[in-house]
């Protein structure tokens, strides 16, 4: 069982979404949340921000990085929460017998942050995988297939929770069963490639145990 981390284990991409929007503007793109969610949600961040220079022409600043990361590390520092039901939801998969494993765009020091702030990191520490371990982001599917490798799973047995349809897209490229979850901020036409979409974590065992059957 494979489990991004932003959207699915952290309730991080609403936080996340209005610091875009203001930092972005700044720059001359008029951007909105449609064009955030579409653009950039499940994305590896080192890919947004290519996108973002090539948007507006030149490259961003490290001043603009300092001041973003700074401040979207207060924000998490002060706001984030776990998604609703998720802890129970990660026991139930374990209590089945799958084994789990977190495989985010994020970096490694953002996932310490995050899901140690959540009282998630123990669920899965030693197998937490990241975009800058593989050549290429979401939603090639590089990350699923060097987790799935890395947990000793072939990619036919693996099941992927994604909130994002970059991440849905680099499951199915990887030969792996989607799980969409669409009870954060992502809109449900981004989802429909999943093989099962729910609205609440409390619905996970029923999906995994129907895909993986």
């Amino acid at each position: 069982m494979i489990f991004d981390c932003d959207g699915v284990l952290v309730d991080s991409e609403r936080l996340a979404i209005e610091l875009d929007i203001a930092s972005i503007r700044e720059l001359g793109w008029d951007i909105t949340e449609a064009e955030v969610l579409e653009n950039f949600i499940g994305r590896a961040e080192h890919d947004i921000h290519a996108a973002i220079e090539d948007r507006i022409g030149r490259a961003l600043t490290d001043e603009w990085h300092h001041r973003w990361g700074a401040e979207f590390q207060r924000v998490l520092a002060e706001e984030l929460e776990p998604v609703p039901g998720v802890h129970a939801a990660v026991e139930a998969v374990a209590a089945m017998g799958l084994a789990s494993c977190v495989a985010s765009s994020g970096s490694h020091a953002k996932m310490r942050r995050t899901l140690g702030r959540t009282g998630l990191w123990d669920h899965f520490a030693g197998r937490i995988f990241s975009a800058s371990e593989v050549a290429r982001g979401k939603p090639a599917p590089d990350l699923f297939l060097h987790a799935a490798a890395r947990m000793g799973v072939p990619p036919s047995r693996c099941a992927v929770v994604e909130d994002s349809r970059f991440g849905v897209a680099g499951a199915k490229a990887a030969g792996m069963a989607a799980v969409g979850y669409a009870g954060g901020i992502t809109p449900g036409h981004h989802l429909t490639e999943a093989d099962v979409v729910i609205k609440d974590m409390t619905e996970l065992p029923d999906a995994v145990t129907q895909l993986l059957s």
